[in-house]
């Protein structure tokens, strides 16, 4: 299944994801599952609930299926909980790092300055949003995109960046410290469903 491009309403609705980087914007949209019995919730099986938190995780990260699954092979070979690691592999994606540090409204908009090739990473272009960040990588702006870089992030409203990196909105720097702990991860997901879904 290719990767989600309807609308965001509706994916709210139907998942509670939100790529909003302002969250209070969600709390306007209608709580209840999108269609005309979309109040009418029945109880959902065992395999329903696994599908649906591993479906919500999935569309979090704009990620298809294939690259989901791949993911969750890498997290499952690596040593440790595989879970969390499947969650700090996707926390590493470089278009969810912009997201992270306010250089995107969305993460679709992260992805698209990405896919633009308008970022450096330890000063070599990088389009793929997918790339990996590792630790002590610097991801830049090119100086010929940071004048529309600066005008997103002037329309952004994040109280602060995430811990594990250090960002310089003026300068358009972002310096990956370290990966993750869970704890600093969002606490609404459910890895542990996830590894449920991928065990049967």
């Amino acid at each position: 299944m290719a990767r989600y491009t309807g609308p965001s309403n509706k994916l709210f609705r139907n998942k509670k994801v939100s790529d909003l980087s302002n969250r209070k914007l969600t709390s306007s949209m209608r709580q209840n599952a999108s269609g005309q019995h979309g109040a009418v919730r029945k109880k959902l099986s065992e395999y329903a609930i696994h599908l649906a938190e591993k479906q919500k995780i999935r569309y979090t990260y704009l990620v298809s299926e294939k690259q989901f699954a791949k993911y969750y092979s890498e997290a499952e070979r690596r040593r440790g909980v595989t879970g969390t690691i499947l969650l700090q592999l996707l926390e590493s994606r470089l278009d969810n790092i912009l997201f992270r540090a306010g250089l995107g409204i969305t993460r679709k908009q992260a992805r698209q300055i990405v896919n633009h090739g308008h970022v450096l990473v330890n000063g070599k272009k990088v389009d793929i949003p997918s790339y990996s960040v590792k630790a002590g990588d610097v991801i830049t702006i090119k100086a010929k995109s940071s004048s529309f870089l600066k005008s997103v992030t002037e329309m952004i409203d994040m109280p602060c960046s995430a811990a594990w990196m250090t960002v310089d909105k003026d300068a358009l720097k972002i310096t990956f410290d370290r990966i993750p702990e869970r704890e600093e991860l969002d606490p609404e997901m459910k890895e542990q469903l996830v590894i449920e879904y991928y065990s049967k």
